[in-house]
């Protein structure tokens, strides 16, 4: 529980105490707003190929020793330049450049809960389709809320010890498997991705364990990303993860029987494809973010009929 005093901001940094009634800072006031693939998310079964509009505001819930953005992440709202672009102008911008989506991401978006709510919403109401990428650090109540506006997800499962997550990330492991259970429950285009980090969660039986539990909870259809960790933060004194590694993983989690497996933050021979889980064919081609062909017709596998899990064009 976090107790705030009156004036004082919350372990988030976002949110202060102003006369008793908690006041978010960052409303309307991303740091950063990109274009980007897609792909980048990492989504590869949402809307290949195409541009979404991606943001964020300062700040966060958890304290990853690995984050890759904890310049924003962990900065506090006054030391961050940020630009005045309510809800409104945000649906300009996607529809000035040709964006399908907008994409809350780069923090998470359950930190800056207000704004992207109101986004959504308004996003919704203009056939703009909405993307979080998120830790699912959160409560039941305004996650379901949430999940009202949202059309996928790629949700990060850090690891699957309360260990792991309390040393890494200054958090606990529950809140983050309920929000997966809910949002695969609510309908949601969900993909998952784990960040593989040398010595803490890169064992056989530690992945082992956390493919089975999704294929279990989430179903076999739920795409899974393993990413490579590049030294960041407070874990500069780790080595990236290995390419045998990454593939140990892939391989691992296609044993277990989930169907469509990625590998993410280096270039990989098959590892950042589509292929069909019945007749093997391949049905998107990647090149990191580059779609190179894209098979699908209306949804199924062309060679087989199998119906792919997704959201497509």
């Amino acid at each position: 529980m976090c107790i705030i005093e009156p004036g004082q901001s919350g372990d988030c940094r976002v949110r202060i105490n102003i006369d008793g009634a908690l006041t978010t800072v960052v409303y309307g006031f991303p740091c950063s707003i990109h274009i980007d693939p897609v792909e980048k998310k990492p989504l590869f079964h949402f809307l290949p190929g195409t541009r979404i509009l991606s943001l964020a505001t300062v700040g966060c819930n958890l304290h990853c020793l690995n984050c890759q953005n904890w310049e924003i992440s962990q900065a506090n709202p006054e030391d961050s330049p940020a630009v005045a672009c309510p809800p409104e102008k945000l649906i300009e911008l996607a529809k000035e450049n040709h964006c399908l989506s907008l994409a809350y991401t780069y923090t998470d978006p359950i930190i800056y809960y207000e704004y992207t709510l109101d986004s959504a919403k308004l996003a919704k109401e203009n056939n703009i389709r909405n993307v979080l990428v998120t830790a699912g650090y959160i409560n039941p109540e305004p996650w379901r809320q949430l999940l009202k506006y949202v059309d996928a997800a790629n949700i990060d499962l850090k690891g699957m010890t309360e260990d792991f997550y309390s040393q890494v990330c200054s958090g606990t492991l529950k809140p983050v498997l309920d929000a997966l259970v809910l949002a695969k429950a609510s309908g949601i285009l969900l993909e998952v991705t784990n960040l593989i980090i040398p010595t803490l969660n890169d064992k056989a039986q530690q992945i082992r364990e956390l493919v089975r539990w999704v294929r279990a909870n989430l179903g076999s259809e739920t795409p899974m990303h393993f990413s490579r960790f590049s030294p960041r933060y407070k874990m500069r004194h780790l080595p990236p993860t290995s390419a045998q590694t990454l593939d140990m993983a892939r391989e691992i989690a296609i044993e277990e029987g989930l169907h469509y497996v990625y590998i993410g933050n280096i270039l990989s021979a098959e590892g950042q494809n589509t292929y069909c889980p019945n007749c093997h064919s391949l049905l998107i081609e990647r090149s990191s973010y580059t779609i190179l062909q894209n098979r699908i017709k209306q949804s199924c596998c062309p060679d087989c009929g199998r119906k792919i899990y997704g959201v497509w064009q």
